[in-house]
């Protein structure tokens, strides 16, 4: 059974006045039927750029410069323009950062749902829309569905707006659902009302769940598998367990060991440095300037993927030079 959705050597690129800005650099993932992958890193990584390119909203000075992406069978790089909307809504689907300002703000709620349904499902009455709409909402506990429906983005609260971002993205039964800094900008009960959502749909939805974010806490609750990202490469992969139990990559550990301690005050221990920006990407192996294992080697030379047990690999001169050894 092929994988929902395959990525192979992406590349994105930015063309600039000032010069060609590289978000996306050559990385490869899978994500498999009923399986929640997470995509980590700091801001600038190349995550939501990722994420764009695959459903196609890559837009000038941007451009998707090699690689190819596959929703099933289906090669998304070539298809037409038209063919790649129509997957959009119906078999992949995306909930943005910010749904306060991803949603019309002049369009009532049940108008902006019914549009999605309707597009995609053309058979389908504005009854059947709207009584689907608010079976979903109320699937993803919104208790008052039906006022719900005749309200604007603005009379809604944060954690509501993001609820009916995804109830217009699970409308019409997609198999992959892209989840784009969910948590963002929620308050702390918010969020964990929302993480128990996401992990109640795996039972009642059919859809792979593709989450972005910079947050490892959300990646624990929620995740199978977990890609580190960084200036637009994968630093490493590997199932939740063993990426918090075994952390191969010098980023991944810096990542985790920079996560706030309970019960220990003054005791924060941030990544040194600032990210790359694409524009000035250094040689070798982006982590370098900020890395405490740095080789000389890493100034000069990028360094492979090495393949280790249990589905985790890592790039990263460490194990190439000096063997299988824990940073």
């Amino acid at each position: 059974m092929p994988a929902v959705l395959s990525v192979r050597d992406l590349h994105v690129a930015f063309f600039t006045y000032f010069g060609v800005v590289r978000a996306v650099n050559g990385i490869s993932f899978e994500i498999q039927a009923n399986e929640t992958l997470g995509i980590v890193g700091e801001s600038g990584s190349g995550k939501s750029v990722t994420a764009t390119a695959v459903m196609g909203l890559v837009e000038p000075p941007g451009a998707i410069t090699g690689g190819f992406a596959r929703l099933g069978e289906v090669d998304l790089f070539f298809l037409p323009e038209k063919q790649w909307a129509a997957l959009r809504g119906e078999r992949m689907t995306m909930c943005f950062q910010n749904p306060s300002r991803a949603l019309n703000p002049v369009l009532r709620i049940g108008e902006q749902i019914d549009r999605v349904y309707r597009r995609h499902r053309n058979e389908a009455s504005k009854q059947d829309a709207w009584q689907h709409a608010v079976h979903l909402l109320k699937e993803v506990n919104i208790a008052d569905a039906e006022r719900v429906m005749t309200r604007f983005p603005h009379q809604l609260s944060g954690g509501m707006c993001q609820r009916v971002m995804i109830v217009m993205a699970l409308m019409c039964d997609p198999t992959l659902l892209i989840l784009d800094e969910p948590t963002t900008g929620l308050d702390v009960t918010v969020q964990k009302q929302l993480l128990a959502l996401l992990r109640n749909l795996r039972g009642t939805s059919d859809a792979s769940q593709w989450l972005i974010t910079h947050d490892l806490g959300v990646v624990a609750n929620l995740c199978d598998r977990v890609v580190v990202m960084y200036a637009g490469q994968i630093m490493e992969e590997a199932p939740i367990d063993v990426l918090f139990s075994q952390p191969r990559h010098p980023y991944t550990c810096a990542l985790l060991e920079s996560i706030p301690q309970v019960n220990v005050r003054n005791q924060l221990n941030p990544i040194p440095g600032n990210v790359p920006e694409p524009l000035h990407l250094p040689s070798g192996c982006p982590f370098h300037p900020r890395c405490k294992h740095v080789m000389d080697v890493c100034r000069t030379v990028n360094p492979e993927f090495v393949v280790f047990e249990q589905g985790q690999r890592a790039c990263c001169h460490l194990y190439a030079q000096q063997g299988d050894r824990d940073v």
